[in-house]
């Protein structure tokens, strides 16, 4: 038999104009025009954290960026962002447009350049793809040197596009009765799973989540790392369905309670050809 932990945080169920989107940041930028960087989507990623808002792993939307740019090809912007977020657990998708570039001449008779850069971005609910927000910001600052001087122009003019969509995107998801509303309504529920040393083990667990209909509504991955999964999980009272009516072969005991989180241990019965 192999055992694993599953540490069930269940959250407070809310209405749906308590409860922020988890975002997906995804920002195509240019420094110079043709030098790839991350500055602008650092930068979504620390301003939506500012407000509450939690993003998905980086790291997993990275590991992935070349089948999610093969997507994104074949369907378009808004089909692919909602498959793409719906696949890592996300609500929203943010995308994102950014280049800046040096002016010709240079300051004077100074060393001294001015960089321009702009950044564009638009909102994507995931449930029925449309957008909800967007903003398109410039930005002109003075350096010396090319990189540098297109780093903050990047960030400059991406701050602004930030400070403009982040106060729609939270307009629209408080809002009930907003264009483009979903139902955000229901419990949530983090459950972490760790001892997936093996991809069976993630793969039973998860299918084993979502074949319990009558009390999950959906189930998400959110990230899988050094033998760890994270699920997000809609439902209700799930932390006391999973001991009282367990998914089929599979034995729970509950290890402790406590407020706001449950720990249990699962017993997971072997594959036939792990079996000695």
């Amino acid at each position: 038999m192999r055992r694993f932990i599953v540490a069930a945080a269940a959250l407070a169920c809310v209405a749906a104009n308590a409860a922020m989107p988890k975002v997906m940041v995804m920002v195509d930028e240019k420094n110079l025009g043709t030098i790839s960087t991350s500055e602008v989507e650092a930068l979504a990623i620390r301003e939506l954290g500012a407000k509450g808002i939690e993003t998905v792993d980086q790291n997993m939307v990275q590991n992935n960026l070349e089948r999610i740019q093969k997507a994104f090809r074949g369907a378009g912007d808004n089909r692919a962002a909602a498959a793409m977020g719906r696949e890592f657990g996300a609500e929203l998708v943010l995308l994102g447009e950014a280049v800046s570039k040096p002016n010709a001449a240079k300051i004077a008779d100074s060393n001294l350049r001015s960089y321009m850069a702009s950044v564009s971005f638009k909102a994507i609910r995931i449930d029925n793809s449309v957008n909800i927000a967007s903003a398109s910001e410039t930005a002109t600052v003075i350096a010396i040197d090319d990189v540098t001087g297109g780093s903050k122009a990047l960030r400059a003019a991406g701050g602004r596009a930030l400070k403009a969509i982040i106060p729609q995107i939270v307009s629209k998801w408080e809002a009930p009765n907003a264009p483009g509303a979903g139902n955000a309504a229901g419990g949530t529920v983090e459950v972490t799973v760790g001892g997936m040393d093996q991809i069976w083990k993630l793969k039973e667990t998860r299918t084993r989540l979502k074949a319990m209909k009558g009390q999950i509504s959906s189930v998400s991955q959110k990230s899988y790392a050094q033998g760890v999964a994270v699920f997000k999980v809609e439902a209700e009272e799930l932390a006391e369905e999973l001991v009282m009516h367990p998914p089929d072969d599979l034995r729970v005991q509950v290890v402790e309670i406590r407020p706001g989180a449950l720990n249990l241990r699962v017993t997971v019965p072997p594959r036939k050809d792990e079996e000695e």
